[in-house]
């Protein structure tokens, strides 16, 4: 279970036990309701609203409160006990704590964990779990029930009374309080082959296998896939007790290893050619072709071995296809975290600064990563987000090195982040990702999987604060001539002021640079009226964020500065005075012409 916890409480008192409780755990966050809580990490407003925003997240929940309003708030969300998060009840006096959901993945551990800090037992309603101190149905990570069907009858017999003989070795069954007979009628099998089960049998298979596979690149994936089910099926072993799918690092983007990864639910992990290379004296099949294109003597079977460690076994020797090789070998104990994964880089947007745009997915890849990179200001936006990271921080202008070290570190297998503020793909990193990728002369930084995670951009949520100026054609133009020579920014000017676009201006001014702002501004000028709406939104989201709307008339370079958009608007934008003396901007889209045709129509 992750240690990011939300202790969620409604009351002061409530409030207080979360917090001496929270000091526990290194990522633990307490959630205050805004209208009692005004000291707390986050608040909120709706109860049961951020209570399913929680859950959604996969956080994980103590909800200092009534039983019953936790149950009431996630009713309409419940649907698999094997993937929610643990959902814990505390009452605001600390003498009750009661894992409601989740007790499978961490919620029975946390409130045995709640409860010894308080000096409590913890109220565990599960019945198995209380009396033999173990969860039959959800086997520990590396196992895997091959009947989940049958556990019901079989547990409710034991629950009545009788006695379960263990074969093969667990020692998470051993270990616990099961009642052990030789002579039992139920039985329990521990077993890598395939074995079906039954009422009175409840079969486990450890993670113990290590499939090693090798391919041509672009192999069809059903190919591989066939391969190794073929593979598994003539051994009578089975996919249930496959650890991983393995191979040499050259393979790390190959779309037939990860295809085949995911038909099994298993992770690919990936060994660079030296570490294969030292598996050579224990392979069946060693070949000084394979040697000599990739430097090692076998991919899938020095793959398979090398997972299987030192203890392991080749039980199935390298079997092939028309382009692809695969080979399994068994280890002594299920394997666990070995090797390298493939590595990936998410480009991603946290919006122009507001806590509030940033997407779930872009808080999903950041929490998720294991590295953060990024300009120093756009890490402090994180805030306790980047606790257990580890972060690499750029000043601006260090663009290409920070493009690089995230690059460098996904291609050696791990989870990055690079951050930027609005959307990545506008003025942003993604495009220089790209260009580095095509002309950077490094192939492994193509292995990694790499994703654009689009964000609130700066003229998006300036267009939100001032009605709908955007509302029809638009274009984006920076006036930053520090990457783009100014003439070919201003035939773009010129362009635009011709089509009549409404137009955002980024970077419009810098402490060297103000001549520009001025020429865009005229040229613009030159071609809609004076009274043309102009936004100046700044610092959208953070501290000091201020919103000016003026026109085109009186718009001049000391109002801007680079951390300011500025929209200006076409010859069609109109504004309008709020109730409350601010302005609305907005640019129709032609409904009223529609309105009109359909008024004559009805005349006629």
């Amino acid at each position: 279970m992750s240690e990011r916890i939300a202790f969620v409480a409604l009351t002061v008192r409530g409030a207080d036990l979360a917090r001496r409780l929270a000091t526990e755990w290194p990522d633990a966050e307490v959630h205050g309701l805004a209208t009692r809580i005004d000291d707390a990490d986050e608040t909120f407003q709706d109860t049961a609203a951020h209570l399913r925003h929680l859950f959604a997240a996969g956080c994980p929940i103590v909800a200092v409160c009534a039983a019953g309003i936790a149950v009431r708030a996630l009713a309409p969300l419940l649907a698999d006990k094997h993937t929610e998060p643990p959902v814990i009840a505390l009452s605001e006096d600390g003498r009750a704590v009661v894992p409601l959901l989740g007790g499978h993945r961490g919620g029975d551990a946390l409130a045995h964990r709640i409860a010894d800090l308080l000096g409590i037992e913890p109220a565990i309603t599960a019945a198995g779990d209380s009396r033999f101190g173990i969860a039959l149905d959800n086997p520990p990570a590396g196992w895997r029930l091959a009947n989940p069907h049958d556990y019901k009858n079989f547990a409710a017999r034991l629950l009545a009374g009788a006695s379960v003989r263990l074969t093969g070795t667990a020692p998470w069954l051993a270990e616990s309080s099961l009642p052990f007979a030789d002579d039992a009628a139920l039985k329990i099998t521990v077993t890598e082959r395939a074995h079906a089960g039954s009422v009175d049998e409840l079969v486990y298979h450890p993670g113990v296998l290590a499939v090693g596979v090798g391919c041509e690149r672009g192999t069809d994936p059903a190919e591989v896939i066939a391969l190794v089910h073929e593979t598994l099926a003539e051994s009578k072993l089975t996919a249930a007790s496959v650890a991983g799918v393995y191979s040499l690092d050259l393979k790390a983007d190959e779309p037939a290893v990860h295809a085949l990864a995911a038909k099994l639910e298993v992770a690919a992990r990936f060994f660079d050619s030296p570490r294969l290379e030292a598996e050579a004296p224990r392979l069946a099949n060693p070949s000084a072709t394979v040697f000599h294109e990739v430097g090692c003597h076998g991919v899938a079977e020095g793959a398979a071995l090398a997972a299987a460690g030192p203890q392991g076994q080749l039980l199935v020797p390298k079997r092939k296809s028309a382009r692809a090789t695969c080979a399994i070998a068994l280890a002594p104990a299920p394997i666990g975290t070995i090797a390298r994964g493939r590595g990936s880089l998410a480009l991603v947007g946290l919006g122009p600064g507001d806590a509030a745009w940033c997407t779930p997915e872009a808080e999903a890849a950041v929490a998720h990563a294991s590295d953060l990179v990024g300009y120093s200001l756009y890490l402090d936006l994180l805030g306790r987000a980047t606790t257990g990271k580890t972060l690499h921080v750029y000043a601006l202008g260090e663009e290409e090195a920070r493009v690089r070290a995230a690059l460098d570190l996904a291609a050696q297998g791990r989870d990055v982040a690079l951050v930027c503020s609005g959307d990545p793909g506008i003025y942003a990193m993604a495009a220089l990702v790209f260009e580095m990728l095509e002309h950077g002369g490094r192939p492994e930084w193509r292995r990694p999987e790499i994703a654009v995670l689009p964000g609130i951009s700066a003229l998006q949520a300036a267009a939100a604060r001032a009605g709908a100026p955007l509302g029809h054609d638009f274009c984006a133009i920076s006036l930053s001539d520090l990457l783009t020579p100014w003439p070919v920014i201003e035939r773009r000017l010129r362009a635009a002021a011709d089509g009549d676009f409404v137009v955002a201006l980024y970077n419009p001014v810098s402490q060297k640079r103000r001549q520009q702002f001025d020429l865009a501004m005229e040229i613009l000028h030159g071609h809609r009226a004076a009274t043309t709406p102009v936004i100046l939104a700044r610092n959208l989201g953070r501290e000091g964020e201020s919103l000016r709307v003026t026109d085109l008339a009186h718009i001049e370079s000391g109002q801007a500065d680079m951390l300011t958009v500025v929209l200006v608007g076409s010859s069609q934008t109109r504004s309008m005075t709020r109730g409350d003396g601010g302005t609305w901007v907005y640019t129709p889209r032609g409904y009223a012409a529609k309105r009109a045709a359909r008024t004559g129509e009805a005349a006629e």
